[in-house]
């Protein structure tokens, strides 16, 4: 019996030591800053960071709700077909070749559906496409295989950013996902993203605030994006765009007003020279 207490002692000592609250006092008061980054065993959307993906999430939603409903009228319909027209119940089958009631039915219907679905999608399109009245514009560069940004409302600000490579990864940061220089920007703003490429075609994704636009040479495509919340966003180029395609992460930081008009003072400085050092990436690759 003591020692079955004992125990059950050290599994509660153990379970409040484990508990955030007691994490959160042993690692100090100082919250930590909300990152928007792929979780292990995520299924779903990773979680909405500004309007525009929360759009999007409410259009899967919405999407998903129709589709179910297609796949249950089906299941019923084919187990009405099994049980009703089977060879038991139904020795002698019937030799209607036509129903013109049921064939505008399963013409229209489909047709109705698609409508339905159309019209938000054709909506959302549009929204992403660019916003009229952009609070701050960002010029975003594809190059193999790092992102160059500039802030052309600032100073033209000018900076390389590039992926930190594995044997250099601190303790918090994402293997495949931190850079040297992360993006940073204001929330609650509309921020206009100007997007093309110096080689190759890249893509500038991410995922929790709903930007995607691929980089093409001799073009310069628009986008927008807002923040809703401070916290790091974190993104990749999705697009094939040669051997070190994986290793070119965004990485975007939303503060606020106060915070990015600071960051903006030292980004004059650190950022001074017009062409930054080439990344270890860059220059493996060209030994």
């Amino acid at each position: 019996m003591h020692a079955l207490r004992q125990r059950l002692v050290l599994f509660a000592l153990l379970f409040l030591a484990l508990s955030p609250a007691a994490r959160a006092q042993t690692e100090g008061a100082q919250p930590q800053v909300p990152v928007f980054a792929p979780r292990p065993w995520e299924i779903g959307m990773q979680s909405p960071g500004g309007p525009l993906k929360q759009h999007i999430v409410n259009l899967n939603n919405f999407i998903s709700v129709i589709i179910a409903l297609i796949v249950a009228l089906v299941g019923v319909l084919l187990a009405w077909v099994i049980y009703r027209y089977n060879s038991r119940t139904n020795p002698v089958p019937g030799r209607t070749s036509h129903n013109p009631t049921l064939e505008i039915a399963w013409t229209v219907i489909p047709v109705v559906v698609l409508v339905i679905i159309f019209l938000p999608s054709i909506r959302l399109v549009y929204y992403e496409d660019r916003t009229p009245d952009p609070d701050l514009t960002i010029k975003v560069t594809g190059h193999q295989w790092y992102w160059e940004y500039t802030y052309p409302d600032n100073g033209n600000i000018n900076f390389s950013s590039y992926i930190i490579p594995d044997d250099q990864i601190k303790p918090g940061q994402l293997r495949l996902l931190d850079v040297d220089n992360q993006v940073v920007l204001p929330i609650h703003k509309n921020v206009r993203i100007l997007i093309s490429s110096a080689d190759v075609i890249h893509s500038f994704f991410i995922p929790s605030l709903g930007v995607q636009r691929y980089a093409i040479p001799g073009r310069t495509i628009e986008t927008w994006a807002r923040i809703s919340k401070p916290g790091i966003f974190y993104g990749q180029c999705n697009q094939i765009c040669g051997t070190n395609h994986s290793r070119m992460p965004i990485a975007i930081r939303g503060v606020t007003d106060q915070e990015f008009h600071a960051w903006l003072e030292q980004a004059k400085t650190k950022f001074s020279q017009a062409s930054p050092a080439a990344g270890p990436l860059l220059a493996a690759s060209q030994q």
